[in-house]
């Protein structure tokens, strides 16, 4: 078994935000409170160490007492630039990531993807989200990694591919669904956060 303590968090709060107009979307308020608190509140039950992606307001988020990481390109180049920082400094043999800006993310997010990955031996397993009518939706921002696959990403990025699902199919990979799909509700535009505080109360 995978235990909690071989796994890191990794909290992705470098992008843009551009949606929201720019804005740091990791420290919009979410019931009064930065919305990254509740991504941390969350995730850090389920890993022995957590750190955070972000490239400004660095001192807000170091304030949280985590290590902060930034990009080691400076053109905000999505996540795979902050899987490819969290593997660098990843200490544990895996790592768990998750956005900042999904406040109701599962609780047992790394447990159900960490028994996937040992079941089938894979090298990275990834969310999926049902929704009431069905249709399955691939969440895979929301992923429990090797921390050995550092050269793999270094290798994809340098193709200048920054497209998170091809680099996947390169991998030995899977997926697990769940059926809260709301659990994996983010803030894109202030009608979203908004809406996603009135069903969280």
């Amino acid at each position: 078994m995978i235990s909690d303590a071989q796994i890191t968090g990794l909290i992705l709060a470098g992008g843009r935000a551009q949606r929201m107009g720019g804005i740091d979307k990791g420290l919009i308020p979410f019931h009064q409170k930065p919305l990254i608190e509740s991504t941390i509140a969350r995730l850090q039950l389920q890993v022995g160490t957590l750190l955070i992606n972000a490239n400004r307001n660095i001192t807000k988020y170091a304030a949280y007492g985590y290590p902060v990481i930034m990009d080691e390109t400076p053109d905000f180049s999505g996540p795979l630039a902050g899987f490819s920082a969290g593997l660098k400094a990843c200490k544990t043999p895996y790592l768990l990531t998750a956005p900042c800006d999904s406040p109701l993310l599962p609780e047992d997010l790394g447990a159900r993807l960490a028994t996937e990955l040992e079941q089938g031996d894979y090298q990275l397993v990834y969310a999926s989200s049902k929704e009431t009518d069905g249709k399955v939706w691939s969440q895979p921002v929301f992923c429990l990694m090797r921390a050995n696959l550092q050269d793999s990403l270094e290798a994809f990025l340098k193709k200048g591919d920054l497209k998170i699902d091809r680099w996947f199919k390169e991998l030995k990979s899977s997926t697990v669904i769940f059926d809260e799909a709301n659990a994996f509700a983010n803030v894109n535009t202030p009608e979203e956060l908004k809406a996603l505080e009135a069903t969280s109360v």
